[in-house]
């Protein structure tokens, strides 16, 4: 997961004061370097820092960014421990977690990353990326040694991170031209590598462990999967990233009308994401060629009620290599152009509507439990692992998740609450990661 993992706004609902001018969408994508509260120039932007935003973006949009982020992080609780999803009732709100939110916790922790460099003093050293990356993924790795039951997601959150340091050096409609293309070209080199490298029939889907790192082949077949075969692999994930950061750098989190945009924009991406797959393959008739491919590249599948469900089961979601109308899905984990376009909609669009929303204090306040969760996401997400891992295994339902959401919302509360005013406020492994990776030079 993480820049929103890493990257706390949270704290700016205390701190927040009105001491520069916001710079995100300066169109040479320098970054800006805000005033402290103190008058003190500030050097932020260290992928391992909690950042605090001493400006006057507002404390209610930073509780909106949080709020949509522990959306995201309860949304993929209801992944991981709801029941399965299904299209009556409160069943919906399941569907619509299901392969959106890593989507949409990716795409926002690309808009934190640009927020927090657009008020650096200039890109942290890169020792400080190597390090905190290099702790993401091994906390990830170590996570999914455990066998938590869930495709833990942190050790392609570190390279999706290491990924972005060249990006953001670029200007800003360089970067907004970097992700378009991204949506687009990332799934058409995943779907062709794939028959390449031998994922032509299946294969995808995995995540690396530690033990893998023991071989040179074990070694090869991690990158593998971290860039191409896995469960969240770069070149599918990372247009979300470049998303979000150019999104970041265009939209004005204090502007009425920048999030009404934001917000428009993101349900039209939606809206043409899906809308386009069901027309391919409903009226525009691509789901027979679709069919025929699956009983000639997997004949055992025609035997399933669904055969293209069947298929895209067998590697958590991913579409195969053997037809090029499997690009035309935009289903949960397909990791197809249209999918990629429509969930970047979602995410686009939850943001500007919580920010939104936040403007308006009584909102603001309803907020504040899911804000408290998305500001400690990192530590909410590993804990959340472990307990599946130790002694919730394989645990699933309605009760589950009520549990769950219930007990990560009343654990941050009381978290923020009692340690407000400390370093630890941010969440422990927030504070952790921030403390072990090197801190930025002061500027001469």
């Amino acid at each position: 997961m993480l820049y929103q993992l890493s990257y706390t706004h949270h704290e700016g609902r205390r701190t927040a004061r009105s001491m520069c001018k916001h710079s995100i969408a300066d169109q040479r994508g320098a970054p800006a370097t805000p005033l402290s509260r103190h008058g003190r120039w500030e050097a932020g932007g260290n992928p391992a820092a909690g950042i605090t935003l001493h400006t006057h973006m507002g404390a209610n949009r930073l509780t909106g960014l949080d709020a949509a982020r522990g959306i995201a992080v309860l949304g993929m609780f209801a992944v991981h421990v709801g029941p399965p999803p299904a299209p009556e009732g409160a069943g919906w709100l399941l569907v619509a977690a299901d392969g959106r939110a890593p989507a949409v916790f990716t795409l926002i922790a690309g808009f934190s990353l640009a927020l927090a460099r657009s008020r650096a003093a200039g890109p942290p050293p890169l020792r400080a990326t190597l390090t905190s990356c290099a702790i993401l993924a091994a906390l990830g790795l170590c996570l999914a040694a455990l066998s938590p039951g869930i495709l833990v997601i942190l050790a392609f959150y570190a390279v999706y991170f290491l990924a972005a340091e060249p990006f953001t050096r670029l200007r800003t409609p360089t970067l907004a031209a970097a992700a378009g293309v991204a949506v687009v070209l990332g799934p058409v080199l995943s779907y062709t590598l794939g028959a390449a490298v031998g994922l032509r029939t299946g294969g995808r889907g995995g995540t690396p462990v530690p033990a893998d790192l023991a071989s040179w082949s074990g070694a090869a077949g991690t990158v593998r999967e971290l860039l191409l075969s896995g469960a969240y692999p770069l070149l599918t994930y990372f247009p979300y990233i470049l998303a979000g950061m150019a999104l970041g750098r265009l939209v004005d989190p204090r502007g009425k009308r920048s999030l009404g945009l934001l917000t428009a924009a993101g349900a039209a991406a939606a809206v043409i994401g899906y809308g386009a797959s069901w027309l391919a393959l409903g009226p525009g008739g691509r789901r027979a060629p679709l069919l025929a491919a699956v009983a000639r590249e997997h004949p055992w599948a025609t035997a399933e009620p669904d055969p293209v469900a069947a298929v895209l089961g067998e590697q958590f979601g991913a579409v195969p290599s053997t037809s090029w109308d499997w690009l035309l899905l935009a289903g949960p984990y397909n990791q197809t152009p249209l999918e990629t376009l429509g969930n970047a909609g979602v995410g686009a669009a939850l943001l500007g509507l919580l920010a939104l929303a936040a403007r308006v204090s009584r909102v603001a306040k309803a907020l504040r439990p899911l804000a408290a969760v998305g500001a400690m996401a990192l530590s909410v997400y590993v804990v959340h692992a472990l307990a599946l891992a130790l002694f919730a295994r394989g645990w699933s339902g309605w009760y589950v998740l009520a549990g769950f959401s219930a007990c990560a919302v009343a654990g941050c509360l009381a978290w923020e609450h009692y340690l407000r005013g400390t370093e630890l406020r941010r969440g422990p492994l927030e504070w952790a990661l921030r403390a072990l990776t090197p801190p930025r030079r002061p500027p001469a």
